[in-house]
């Protein structure tokens, strides 16, 4: 790579400069039962894994680029979209709100958020501002996907609480921070 030019994880950034939108790219569809995964020395998206029959996706599924959560890979985002989306799609986003979790798997325990967003082009949710316009029967069947997803993996997924748009940002702006960290000593040597 040329050192002007950016890695596929460097565009684009978290939020579009121009209009100020969540930038997401999906990696699952809603409806899959496959789990895709980016994989960053290939620069293509590869099957991660394939959920339990009778399991998939309810929404559109995927990551924000330049961004690192608990578990070391880019923050996870549910995309409420009035079609699925396919796999590398960039979906400009409106984020709405958050479920803090905690994953535990093989004894270690990790923080793994769901971030919450709507494509900012729906027509079906274009009065969805918070996660609190959401019907609430609606956000505890999305924690039972996850808790029930994980479970399937051997892993235990907990919920730890729903919170609104700005919670959701100051996530999204640790996850930035905590991204820049690791890459600038890397670009140093």
């Amino acid at each position: 790579m040329q050192k002007n030019q950016k890695s596929v994880f460097e565009k684009p950034t978290p939020f579009d400069d121009e209009t100020n939108e969540l930038n997401v790219i999906i990696d699952t569809p809603k409806g899959s039962r496959n789990k895709y995964k980016f994989d960053e020395k290939l620069g293509l998206f590869k099957l991660g894994g394939v959920l339990a029959a009778g399991h998939v996706f309810p929404f559109d599924f995927g990551y924000i680029p330049q961004t690192l959560g608990g578990d070391g890979d880019p923050l996870d985002v549910l995309v409420l979209m009035d079609e699925p989306a396919f796999v590398g799609c960039l979906i400009p986003s409106r984020l709405i709100g958050v479920i803090e979790a905690k994953q535990n798997e093989d004894g270690k325990t990790e923080r793994n958020d769901r971030l919450i967003a709507v494509d900012s082009n729906s027509r079906t949710h274009t009065d969805i501002r918070s996660i609190n316009d959401l019907n609430q029967t609606l956000v505890a069947e999305i924690e039972h996907f996850f808790v029930s997803y994980n479970q399937a993996k051997g892993k235990e997924f907990k919920p730890l609480g729903r919170f609104a748009a700005q919670k959701a940002r100051k996530i999204v702006e640790e996850g930035i921070k905590l991204y820049k960290k690791p890459h600038k000593s890397k670009s140093k040597t």
